[in-house]
């Protein structure tokens, strides 16, 4: 270890101007086993500076390196791990802990012991040395290769001096001067040795030279001295004068912050106090007011008002901390409560009386309106009680309590008075439609012209700019004339029973007009209601922050409502809404049950009507939607429009059940069965009525349903049809189908146009070939054994050798029908088709020449025949094509 350490004196720290005091073979603790060596240093030139220096072995060849050097004052710690027990650990903690295993107890024991007492020396005890041995620290370090760190550790400190660069210079000036300096070694001392006794005799001759100024020196010290001496007792006097003044100031300096303090403290309570009366403070003109103000002039009421919102100010004040103790606060506090308390009451009270008065007022009206269709007008009321809306939002942020009462008084004094009103409302209403029953118990008898249903929808629809903006004033066609024919058919089409034809015009017309008029009187009532519960409430109507709003769509019965939940809205503006809806539902709820039975009388009275409620109906909701989906009114003209809606689909399925039921004749010709002429009725009426509704959809759906049931219904009366062949009752019914939705162009219907299109003709060529099949049955049957015997394989011109079809037989058969007899034939033919067709529908012509058509086409297959089996027999008919012409024009000028 000598040997290292000599080594990395000369080699690391000589050159760096260090000296090596303590070393140790250390590797990392927990790692790889790299030995390395922890120095202590101590530098040669003043002021001394004291490190710890890790040097490693170079891996390429004998020689070392230092690697990293720490200040011995950056080291907080050195734990040697264990006072008791030896351990080889040991840990340095500079800017972080470095844990080091020593190669022996005895080296990390001897470095630790260095760095104490280096630590003692330089830096004066500043390292903290735990876990380390009493005794380490205390004994001094035995002789040996640490003893000049043990013992002599100062003085070898101080001894050992390197020479600087002059002194080298000197030496080497002195060494050339002699020239046996280097040779002769001994004899060179020597001569140093005698020049230096000489140099020291001459300093003492000197010194003793000097004596007699060093006297004169000592003597000038002493008298300094005195002087000093002097001027320490004047000092003394001067520090205690300073000292007297130095408490003065003191005490004044005291004083002058007790000053400071008192007046910053004045001037913060002053603060404290302007505070309390700025904000604390109600004028004695609010007091009165709140206390004795007038409730039911204007300027009473702005003067409540202002104090209202003075004494709320002073309530809500934000209080500093501290004040709530005051007493003085506290009693302004209980006074302003009272203040609160007294004035709420009074509000209370008066404003429920002045909703007990207004509802005597209003009732005292009703009587004005008892013989008229108008609802009465509550606008002087609601502009009276909105002089109250700030009080009454005064008293929602102040006594919640009252309010409640306020607002539950108010719905119960309303809600009695509305449902008065409305009720005498609806009888009113009741009276004028029975009364339109009663006028109407007369019926005309003649039958109903299209015209006539043209002329009456164009009528109503000229009348609908009066109304409020609903789809029309629509076709009433249903309106039946007394109890007893109601009770037969409570249908829509009345099979056989009534036919359309029997209503008046005048009285759909009026029905159409009450009932639009109750519902522009229910609408624009619910509307300001509602609106003045908003604002003399307080509660918000529509959302007023930003927010996307969901609208989700549900179908009850068919019919479509739009119900809004806010999304992102805050959830007072939800319950304040929900209040205004409670509130109108308690006010009004007698609107919709009221409702409901007006419709029932309007059905009973004639199920056509639920036609044009449904159209009035789903105007309204959608107008009430579009303005607020959640509002009172949308919701309950919704509910509405669900019986509506019901009403109109019972009555529907009420006329395919009739369809079912229907029976006919057995006696007489079929025709055009009445349901059929009743769709068309039905069908020009519900275009005229649904014209750019809302609700066409309804309408297709029941189209669909309904021609499909007269569908079925005509091929059953077909097939049941004793006295009118199945192709006629097809041919005449699908024909009057087919040119009813021709001229009313039903677009959802193109598919059952055609389909009655296509029935019609197929039977009216089964009919045709049918029927002239009789007048040459002869001829007709000699043919088709012709053909037969062809179709078997016989060749056509070897037919005439058959004896049954010889030319003969031909001859003899051509016989039979002659011109006159074929005319007379074709005669019978056109009568019986006559009594077979129907006037109503005329076809007669079409049909006839259908088989006029048919005839010409037989006899052109005839000749073929005659020409083909019987080649050059010169056998023809006995009458020609322009023979059948002019008999079937004849026959049809005749009749």
């Amino acid at each position: 270890m000598t040997a290292i350490k000599h080594a990395l004196q000369r080699d690391i720290f000589t050159p760096n101007d260090e000296r090596l005091l303590s070393i140790v073979n250390v590797c990392k603790a927990g790692k790889k086993k790299r030995n390395c060596f922890l120095c202590a240093t101590v530098t040669t030139e003043r002021p001394v500076q004291v490190n710890v220096v890790k040097v490693k072995k170079s891996d390429k060849g004998d020689f070392y390196k230092r690697q990293t050097a720490w200040a011995l004052r950056d080291l907080a710690v050195v734990d040697a791990k264990d006072a008791v027990k030896e351990s080889p650990e040991f840990d340095l903690h500079f800017d972080k802990v470095y844990k080091w295993v020593a190669s022996s107890t005895v080296e990390k024991n001897t470095f630790i012991s260095c760095i104490w007492k280096l630590n003692q020396r330089y830096l004066r005890k500043k390292i903290d040395f735990i876990n380390v041995s009493s005794q380490l620290l205390e004994e001094s370090v035995p002789s040996g290769e640490n003893q000049s760190v043990a013992g002599g550790d100062e003085e070898a400190v101080d001894e050992y001096q390197e020479l600087n660069a002059r002194e080298e210079q000197d030496i080497e000036i002195m060494m050339e001067g002699c020239e046996y300096a280097i040779s002769n070694a001994e004899a060179f001392a020597e001569k140093l040795s005698r020049e230096l006794q000489v140099l020291d005799g001459a300093n003492i001759q000197s010194i003793m030279a000097s004596e007699k100024q060093v006297n004169i020196l000592m003597k000038l010290l002493d008298e300094a001295l005195k002087e000093v001496d002097q001027i320490e007792l004047k000092l003394s006097s001067y520090e205690e004068m300073l000292q007297s003044v130095k408490e003065q100031m003191d005490q004044i300096s005291e004083s002058n912050h007790l000053i400071h303090l008192s007046n910053t403290n004045n001037v913060k309570l002053l603060s404290e106090i302007e505070f309390l009366v700025n904000h604390m403070d109600l004028a004695k003109g609010h007091i009165k007011a709140l206390q004795e103000g007038d409730l039911t002039s204007s300027r009473g009421i702005e003067a409540c008002t202002n104090a209202a919102d003075a004494l709320l100010q002073c309530m809500n004040v934000a209080l500093r901390p501290g004040h709530d103790m005051l007493h003085a606060v506290k009693q302004q506090q209980q006074r302003f409560s009272d203040l609160r308390e007294q004035f709420a009451r009074r509000l209370a009270s008066h404003l429920n009386s002045v909703f007990v008065q207004q509802g005597h007022d209003q009732s005292s009206t009703l009587a004005q309106h008892s013989a008229e269709l108008t609802l009465p007008n509550h606008h002087p009321f609601h502009r009276d009680l909105l002089r109250y809306a700030k009080l009454m939002e005064w008293l929602k942020n102040t006594d919640y309590g009252k309010y409640e009462g306020l607002t539950k008084n108010y719905m119960d004094y309303l809600s009695r008075l509305y449902e008065r009103e409305i009720k005498d409302f609806f009888e009113v209403a009741k009276i004028k439609m029975t009364g339109t029953t009663r006028e109407g118990k007369k019926f005309a008898t003649l039958p109903r012209k299209e015209s006539a249903v043209k002329q009456e929808a164009e009528s109503l629809h000229g009348s609908s700019g009066k109304l409020t903006g609903s789809t029309s004033s629509l076709n009433k066609l249903s309106v039946q004339s007394s109890g007893n024919r109601r009770s037969q058919s409570s249908s829509l089409l009345d099979m056989g029973n009534m036919s359309a034809s029997d209503l008046d015009v005048a009285d759909r017309t009026k029905f159409d007009k009450i009932f639009e008029q109750v519902l522009s009187e229910l609408e624009p009532l619910c509307l300001a209601e509602q609106d003045f519960i908003s604002k003399f409430f307080k509660l918000q109507q529509h959302q007023s922050t930003s927010g996307t709003t969901t609208n989700e769509v549900e179908e009850m019965d068919g019919v479509a409502f739009s119900r809004s939940y806010p999304s992102g809205v805050p959830q007072t503006v939800s319950s304040e809404k929900d209040m205004i809806r409670q509130m109108m539902t308690k006010i009004f709820r007698c609107i919709e049950p009221e409702l409901n039975n007006l419709i029932a009388l309007g059905d009973k009275i004639d199920s056509f009507n639920s036609l044009y409620m449904l159209v009035k109906m789903s105007h309204h909701v959608w107008t009430a939607q579009n303005v607020d989906p959640a509002s009172f009114l949308s919701t309950t003209l919704g509910n509405v429009l669900v019986t509506v809606k019901r009403n109109f689909d019972k009555c529907i399925s009420n006329q395919m059940k009739q369809m079912d039921e229907v029976k006919i004749s057995k006696k007489s010709k079929v025709g055009i069965l009445p349901f059929v002429a009743e769709f068309e009725e039905f069908a020009a009426l519900a275009e005229s009525i649904f014209k750019n509704a809302e609700r066409r959809g309804d309408l297709d759906k029941a189209y669909i349903k309904l021609i499909r049931a007269v569908f079925d219904s005509v091929e059953k009366v077909a097939n049941e049809s004793q006295k009118t062949p199945r192709d006629v009752v097809m041919m005449e019914n699908f024909h009057h189908i087919f040119a009813t939705l021709s001229r009313l162009k039903i677009s959802c219907l193109e598919a059952e146009k055609k389909e009655a299109k296509q029935k019609y003709t197929d039977h009216l060529q089964s009919y045709v070939i049918y029927s002239l099949g009789q007048p040459l049955e002869k001829l007709n049957h000699f043919f088709e054994g012709v053909e037969a015997r062809v179709a078997q394989g016989i060749r056509e011109e070897e037919v005439s050798y058959q004896l049954a079809f010889n030319k003969q037989e031909l001859r003899k058969v051509i016989k039979e029908y002659p011109g006159k007899e074929v005319k007379k034939g074709l005669d019978n033919l056109y009568k019986k088709v006559d009594k077979h067709l129907c006037e109503e529908e005329n076809l007669l012509q079409v049909v006839w020449h259908s088989m006029q058509d048919e005839f010409i086409r037989q006899y052109k297959h005839f000749e073929g025949l005659i020409a083909r089996c019987y080649p050059g027999s010169g056998i023809t008919m006995e009458f020609t094509i322009q023979d059948i012409l002019d008999y079937c024009s004849s026959i049809a000028q005749s009749h």
